[in-house]
């Protein structure tokens, strides 16, 4: 158990440790404790939190630094989040404002504004997709053997990709399978016309198409996309400015890690008891070294009936956690406003 003094004294090194960049001595801590005492006194706890593994030296002569220890600690018993400034909501706000005409738009352009606020990377998954249902699918043709296949959900997404169609196929037959689906699937939720799809529908569908494989990967691909949790990522090139790790193979590892979905699943989650802001440091935050120096906050925001999403910041373990935890527990209860304003106009249409 550390004592009220050295308490005091850990915050104070993260605070200003966080600020500077500098290692913190105890001359410098002399001015910054709430109480009066002696700078021998402070390199004496000091010493004491070294021994206990709260804070460490750079070097023999150096002052000491948090430790990853040290700042779990801090973040869990010593921060006081910081209230967002009426300049920062202005611009959040602001940046929210803008006409969307779709969901991705929204939670894409956030990630965007996360990162600016706060200089770091930054992440947004949009609201879960299990109580999505199919409104509609389509297949518009284009010539040439090409169509493209439009998917629209109730909560007003549309997903389209275009395809090129085998010369022999029979395109009435393959309008009667696009009438299969809409009266067969309609309404149902994505994750059931997902299940559909692998049991009774290629049955049917081979009915009416002597080789059904094509059109079932033509549905199948533009489900998934709808289906599939969506990660969009805002400043990428952030972790350079941060990043302490020269070596190419760690910074193509790190990278790899913001383009495959699969890994930013792993590793972004809001577990948080309360459904507030959570805080990984280190190798809190995945097995592998590659985030070892890096912090990750994360958050859900709730969009009522319509399903939690996530946001999250990457930055280095020296970031000012009071400031970046201030905003995005902000952030997400502005995007989880805007958000649900998007659901109000669409489906009062």
């Amino acid at each position: 158990m550390l004592t009220q003094r050295q308490k005091q004294i850990l915050q104070a090194i993260v605070r200003q440790y966080t600020a500077t960049g500098q290692p913190v001595g105890s001359k410098a801590l002399a001015d910054k404790l709430p109480i009066k005492v002696s700078s021998a006194t402070i390199r004496n706890e000091m010493a004491v939190l070294e021994h206990e593994g709260f804070v460490k030296k750079e070097h023999s002569s150096s002052g000491r630094v948090p430790s990853k220890q040290g700042y779990r600690y801090y973040v869990d018993h010593l921060l006081d989040p910081a209230a967002v400034t009426d300049s920062d909501l202005m611009v959040i706000q602001n940046s929210l404002g803008a006409d969307f005409h779709k969901i991705d738009e929204i939670v894409s352009h956030s990630a965007d504004i996360l990162s600016a606020l706060t200089s770091y990377t930054a992440f947004t998954l949009k609201p879960e997709q299990k109580d999505v249902h199919l409104s509609g699918f389509r297949l518009v043709p284009l010539g040439n053997q090409k169509v493209i296949a439009i998917l629209v959900t109730d909560s007003g997404e549309v997903e389209s990709q275009s395809f090129t169609l085998p010369k022999n196929l029979d395109t009435q037959a393959l309008e009667a399978v696009v009438r299969l689906i809409n009266d067969q699937l309609v309404g149902l939720p994505l994750v059931t016309v997902v299940k559909h799809l692998q049991t009774d529908i290629p049955l049917k569908v081979s009915q009416y198409l002597h080789s059904p494989d094509g059109f079932l990967q033509i549905f199948d691909s533009v489900l998934g996309q709808a289906a599939r949790e969506k990660y969009f990522v805002g400043g990428r090139l952030n972790i350079l400015g941060y990043s302490d790790r020269q070596n190419p193979q760690a910074l193509r590892a790190l990278y790899g890690l913001l383009d495959q979905s699969d890994n930013l699943s792993s590793i972004i989650d809001a577990d948080s008891p309360n459904d507030g802001v959570n805080v990984k440091i280190g190798s809190e935050i995945a097995d592998n070294q590659v985030l070892n120096d890096y912090s990750l906050i994360t958050a859900t925001y709730d969009v009522n009936q319509y399903g939690k999403g996530i946001i999250a910041v990457l930055g280095p373990t020296r970031m000012p956690y009071s400031r970046t935890i201030g905003l995005v527990d902000a952030f997400r209860r502005e995007l989880a406003k805007r958000l649900l304003d998007y659901y109000h106009n669409y489906y009062d249409l």
